[in-house]
């Protein structure tokens, strides 16, 4: 045992003890045309912030290639006669990983216009150039950085204004009150179900993230308003890009943490080859405790394994480039009776055991083909898949009876088409069309008097129809429009059409000094299973109710004001306005409403339902924020707003989402512990308080009589948890060695271990109330190494 700790510690220390001489890496990536998206040669490449003058120009291809760059924190500087500069702060450079940053350039309408070397592309700005309000870009490092993340993207967003979490222990997020099924998932163009392990179908979120933050690129998150290109949602998306392999050199990494033991490699397929891929596996962390015999507190250990890759192969400018792409894993848990003592299970039956598995994948291949240099098309065909099993075992005497069972399969077969054309310096416009072909396969079964009684049961297929067509239209290089049309047609009926015009203008009316304005009507069809529920009717047959409900509508108006007032500082304000409309609500008179689902476990069944429900979210955000830049970064952000519904009943009523605030703090940096700069500290620290969520009272005598929760429906969601508030903090040791570099990172959640309310149940085995909690007190470590 002493040689095997002897052994461990070499290998960890190693690259500290060795010399490292080479304290310099390469940087190389592509520049492109914001609008065109074709590649841009002559483009002059700099070191901005290094000792000697450091410089390369693109090549035709777009391509650069920066050789021996100090590592550490990086800024380059891209110019081009025509084209507006760009700066980027902060790039991130270690010896175990090249840099690769690819950039667009945005032309100036106006050529003669004098060029400002200090202009640059903020990170407050998002990717897709149609976007006017209410979205912005993110990088994965920034996952990867904040404390509270965990390497999810989705945990990282809860630091952005109107955004905020719905439970401590899965990742799904209230965007501006909204439920959390108001969230598109795309993933390289496609759209997708939720990529989370343990999530089920109809649903955003799960608690702990398929995504994979080492295979992701810059990528786009918008909170409303959103341009024509994106549809079946209405309260945002997360746009996401998945990242190309090193074309230059083999690389490879290795980590254990939150979110498993990972191992990636990429690189170029051959020496000199432009075609690339990029692979990475995880395995959970907790099942690999469990295998070493290492109890970590949990008496249900999750269980999950998940694989992301990519291959991109260019096949140069006349011919095109492929892309394939995928991700997927199996998730599995079993909840015992004998150990719910060691958990919290109390709420369960005594006498049953339930077991889950949530297995979740997507693979797609695009084509994109440049016509000239200002068309592109782009060809995209996925196939995605999520399914749920369920099974529940009863005790009877000793006896061990199989009492319930589910499995609930949609495999979604997606095929889009996109042509993007820049008229001019001042047009671009960009269409596209898309089907998304739903194969559904529900059944669940119960056992009642010793046979079973199927509750849900069908086969189905369904068809979702997009097109979208989207203008930009540059008056000056000051004032900016963007405008389309989206129309969607979920076939399974005639009431599920949508035409949806989208508008938003900017004007840049002082040099750091914006305004602008946005709206636009937005669609999102119902879950699978809402249609096809099937309700008892009088006569004891059964009948579907809700196959005619039509999509959820929302319009959204958002106006906002930006002001860069110290250079690397911006501030942003917005206030929006929302307004729901056709909300599926139950045809009997109650306070019912899918808007609130997503604020408990369990949601009660579809029954019966009619598009009369509404509601409306309107408030006002404040943004400031420092972008990483001399080594440390802030982002503070503020959130005032009201979220209202209305059931059948006619009543205005809180949403379960309406905590009318929410305040972030984050903050962290960098402390470098020597000039060379390969010994590095990372500090995090994240504050987070927000108002409760809403609930609705239990009548404990009713519950007592009946053994199963009955709730107050007439006073629902009348009452109001007290305030949610937690502190994270996260550490991190960063060694670059000769060829190695590693990293140590501790991060603890709720360091003062508030006791934060999640919801107050009815337990049927002592006949009282109970109190859920979210998140305590949470240690987290992780180790990474890349060469």
């Amino acid at each position: 045992m002493k040689m095997y700790y002897k052994w461990v510690l070499i290998l960890l220390l190693a690259p500290i003890l060795l010399s490292a001489q080479n304290v310099t890496q390469q940087i190389h990536g592509i520049v492109t045309d914001a609008q065109s998206q074709s590649p841009i040669p002559g483009v002059l490449v700099r070191v901005l912030n290094s000792d000697s003058l450091m410089g390369t120009s693109t090549d035709a291809d777009g391509k650069y290639k920066l050789n021996g760059v100090h590592i550490g924190h990086v800024t380059l500087g891209f110019s081009m006669m025509g084209y507006k500069p760009v700066v980027l702060n902060n790039i991130v450079l270690d010896i175990g990983k090249e840099g690769i940053v690819n950039i667009t350039m945005e032309e100036y309408v106006d050529t003669l216009k004098e060029v400002v070397v200090h202009s640059g592309k903020s990170k407050d700005k998002p990717l897709n150039d149609m976007s006017t309000l209410s979205a912005r870009q993110f990088s994965p490092d920034d996952a990867s950085r904040y404390a509270g993340a965990l390497s999810d993207p989705s945990r990282m967003a809860t630091n952005f204004a109107g955004v905020g979490v719905a439970n401590d222990s899965r990742n799904d997020i209230v965007i501006r009150g909204n439920s959390p099924l108001g969230l598109l998932w795309k993933l390289d163009g496609v759209n997708i179900p939720n990529p989370n392990h343990f999530g089920t179908l109809g649903s955003t979120g799960g608690p702990v993230s398929i995504l994979n933050n080492n295979m992701l690129d810059q990528s786009d998150f918008m909170t409303g308003a959103f341009p024509a290109e994106y549809g079946n949602a209405i309260a945002g998306v997360f746009d996401l890009k998945m990242r190309n392999g090193n074309t230059e050199r083999s690389e490879f990494a290795g980590e254990l943490g939150f979110n498993g033991l990972e191992v990636q490699a990429e690189g170029p397929f051959s020496k000199g080859s432009n075609a690339s891929y990029n692979i990475d596996y995880r395995y959970s962390t907790l099942a690999v405790f469990q295998l070493l015999g290492i109890n970590y507190g949990f008496a249900a250990v999750p269980q999950y394994q998940d694989l992301s890759f990519t291959v991109n192969i260019p096949l140069g400018i006349k011919y095109g480039t492929i892309s394939i792409f995928g991700l997927g894993g199996p998730s599995y848990i079993a909840l015992l009776a004998k150990d719910q003592s060691k958990s919290n299970l109390s709420t369960a039956p005594l006498n049953e055991d339930t077991y889950f598995n949530s297995n979740m994948g997507v693979v797609g291949a695009s084509y994109k083909l440049f016509f000239n240099e200002r068309t592109s098309q782009t060809i995209a065909f996925a196939v995605s898949g999520l399914q749920n099993i369920t099974k529940i075992d009863t005790d009877y005497n000793n006896i061990t009876k199989l009492t319930f069972g589910q499995n609930e399969t949609d495999i979604i077969s997606s095929l889009s088409y996109t042509i993007n054309t820049k008229v001019n310096s001042r047009n671009t416009i960009k269409a596209g069309i898309s089907a998304d072909i739903y194969y559904s396969n529900y059944a669940d079964s119960v056992l009642q008097d010793s046979s079973f009684t199927y509750g849900e049961k069908f086969k189905t297929t369904n068809t979702l129809l997009q097109t979208y067509v989207e203008w930009q239209h540059k008056f000056t290089d000051n004032i900016v429009l963007n405008a389309g049309l989206h129309y969607q047609d979920f076939l399974i009926n005639t009431n599920s059409t949508a035409f949806e015009p989208r508008l938003g203008i900017r004007w840049n009316f002082a040099p750091k000094q914006s305004i602008a304005i946005a709206g636009g009507l937005h669609s999102e069809m119902q879950p699978i299973s809402v249609y096809y529920y099937e309700n008892k009717l009088p006569d004891g047959s059964y009948a579907s109710t809700d196959k005619d409900l039509g999509f959820s509508k929302s319009a959204h108006l958002v106006l906002g004001y930006d002001y860069a007032f110290i250079p690397g500082w911006r501030m942003k304000i917005e206030g929006y306005y929302q307004y729901l409309y056709n909300i599926p609500v139950q045809i009997q008179p109650s306070s019912y409403s899918v808007l609130n689902i997503g604020a408990s476990y369990y949601d009660p069944p579809y029954d019966s339902l009619t598009n009369k429900g509404r509601g409306r979210n309107y408030g006002a955000e404040l943004t400031v924020e420092k972008f990483f830049n001399k080594t440390y970064y802030v982002l503070c952000t503020a959130s005032l707003y009201q979220s209202k519904y209305e059931g059948s009943d006619g009543i205005e009523r809180n949403t379960a989402f309406n905590g009318n605030y929410t305040l972030n703090a984050l903050a962290g940096g960098d402390i470098n512990l020597d000039k060379a700069r390969r010994k590095v500290i990372s500090i995090s620290a994240k504050i987070n308080y927000a108002g409760g969520k809403w609930y609705t009272p239990i009548n404990l005598t009713e519950s007592e009589f009946e053994h199963v929760p009955i709730y107050e429906s007439n006073l629902a969601f009348s009452e109001q948890y007290p305030p949610y508030s937690r502190i994270d903090l996260k550490v991190a040791l960063k060694l670059n060695g000769k060829k190695i570099t590693q990293e140590w990172a501790f991060e603890a959640q709720n360091i003062f271990n508030r006791q934060n309310i999640f919801q107050r149940i009815y337990n049927p085995n002592t006949n009282s109330l109970e109190t859920d909690y979210q998140l305590g007190f949470f240690p987290v470590g992780s180790y990474r190494i890349t060469f």
